[in-house]
């Protein structure tokens, strides 16, 4: 008997690791070489390719895959009908479909991807930042930072609990949980509490 739970509507293949108290609901495929975290849940309709890594506590919503070369760290939440890419340049007349065409994305610890966003591949999201819905995110996006539109660009800074910093000089204290954090050279960091 299996630590995790899989709805008889999916289908995970032998090979891959699944980590215990992980959930994955209706029509889920995971490919054979997928790894997936402890304590994570698995919306109806996702797809987990071979090779990606999924780390512990991820919420994955509904439709959404999970291409070759996509890293997820723990606490990472992608939204419905989220899109990830693998290739930069994808044709149908010239297949690429070998592994060193495939580009890494890395959704790095506690970041949120909102619905119908849309990662294209190579790039890091950083810890704790936020996707806002529809996005389309083609470059980097750093710790903390809201990103939002089409072509994605920062808008603010969120909390690790999710609400919008507002900064007074370099520094700001979340409204919600009293979380303070610095902002230095457009970077923004949780300050250390003071012993």
């Amino acid at each position: 008997m299996s630590d995790y739970f899989v709805h008889a509507s999916s289908y995970v293949d032998e090979g891959a690791t699944i980590g215990q108290g992980t959930k994955i609901w209706h029509f889920c495929h995971v490919m054979p070489k997928a790894t997936i975290g402890e304590h994570c849940s698995l919306g109806q309709n996702v797809f987990v390719a071979n090779n990606v890594q999924i780390g512990n506590h991820v919420k994955i919503q509904n439709n959404v895959s999970l291409y070759e070369g996509v890293i997820l760290e723990d606490y990472v939440f992608c939204g419905p009908s989220m899109v990830f890419t693998n290739i930069k340049t994808p044709r149908s007349a010239f297949p690429r479909n070998q592994s060193e065409d495939y580009l890494t994305t890395i959704v790095k610890r506690g970041a949120s991807i909102g619905a119908n966003a849309t990662i294209v591949c190579g790039i890091t999201i950083g810890e704790w930042a936020f996707v806002a819905a529809g996005a389309v995110v083609t470059k980097d996006v750093p710790p903390y930072a809201l990103v939002a539109g089409v072509p994605a660009q920062r808008i603010g800074w969120a909390c690790q609990c999710g609400v919008r910093l507002r900064f007074t000089g370099e520094h700001a204290l979340c409204s919600s949980c009293g979380l303070r954090y610095r902002k230095q050279d457009d970077r923004v960091s949780l300050e250390e509490a003071s012993p």
